[in-house]
């Protein structure tokens, strides 16, 4: 009983990508809007970074180091949600054709490295291209 109330404790948060027993409840339209207000989130935070760094006050170098944490806390969720919920879950190999299963492959990779970029540059055209790597990604679900 002790081992596992300390494995409990010791153990990593479980992510928001579903219960993968598998139950078969998705939830992809919420995880589309989910993804969707991750990227707003890291547009919003490299805007604000450019505006703090022009700034030397104390007061904005504290906002500016929390803009950034927060981009890259939300670029993260961004990858750890396509890999632990799509391409865990969600993409199948067993599509009706081999290029829809590549086209999703694909579009979901790019969706991951769009977010990698993000973390990687404080340019606000990152995060355009991580909110259309998600839209592309999104038309190959249907």
């Amino acid at each position: 009983m002790m081992l596992s109330a300390g494995l409990m404790v010791c153990a990593p948060l479980a992510l928001s990508a579903h219960c993968q027993v598998p139950c078969g409840i998705y939830g992809d339209v919420e995880k589309h809007e989910e993804l969707s207000q991750h990227a707003e989130t890291v547009k919003k935070a490299s805007l604000q970074i450019a505006e703090l760094s022009a700034k030397k006050d104390p007061q904005s170098q504290q906002q500016l180091v929390r803009w950034v944490l927060n981009k890259e806390s939300h670029a993260q969720k961004i990858q750890d949600e396509m890999a632990s919920y799509f391409l865990a879950q969600r993409i199948k190999k067993d599509q009706p054709t081999a290029e829809g299963y590549q086209a999703q492959l694909t579009a979901a990779h790019a969706v991951i490295v769009a977010a990698m970029k993000c973390k990687q540059s404080s340019d606000p055209e990152k995060s355009t291209e991580l909110t259309s790597a998600l839209a592309a990604f999104k038309a190959t679900l249907k």
